[in-house]
């Protein structure tokens, strides 16, 4: 199995269990999320309810919640929305960071294909859901996430240069 860690935080945020695409010359990496319901499990253990005491339920929390894959398997924590010249505040700063840490051949593809990375992101930025690891550290590589035309599931966007791939 493959984790994809946070190049900068070390935080877990995708795993070759969720495919994804290269889109923007491989700066980001497109992943599919699915909603999905989380706890309420019927089992039946054989008892017969009728001739145990007690009555319906006997204080069994069942309750369910709907969850999207991702951000449960993560732990991923949602931040607030960034408008357009904080999102550029923000890139500004973690590009800088980022380059530090990529080799030379890394840092030239992504120097070079950044700017239309960020376009893409700037032109959806009303649309994005943002979105760090579990430290939830300053410097954090951000997921953005956002609804497709008549989707039902968030799609994630990652920066896939800001993602170290670790073998468990």
């Amino acid at each position: 199995m493959l984790l994809y860690q946070d190049l900068l935080t070390g935080d877990e945020l995708l795993s070759d269990s969720f495919p994804y695409k290269e889109i923007h010359n491989g700066i980001l990496w497109e992943v599919e999320g699915k909603w999905v319901v989380k706890g309420a499990l019927d089992v039946d253990i054989g008892a017969n309810p009728s001739a145990e005491e007690g009555g319906e339920d006997e204080g069994v929390d069942d309750q369910s919640v709907k969850v999207v894959d991702i951000v449960d398997t993560f732990r991923l924590q949602e931040q607030p929305a960034f408008d357009k010249r904080q999102f550029m505040a923000y890139m500004k700063k973690f590009i800088k960071v980022l380059i530090t840490k990529l080799d030379t051949a890394n840092t030239e593809v992504f120097k070079k294909n950044i700017e239309g990375a960020i376009k893409f992101l700037l032109s959806k930025i009303n649309d994005l859901q943002f979105f760090v690891g579990e430290s939830m550290l300053d410097d954090a590589t951000l997921v953005f996430a956002y609804y497709k035309d008549g989707a039902t599931d968030p799609t994630f966007l990652y920066l896939g240069h800001a993602l170290k791939e670790v073998k468990c």
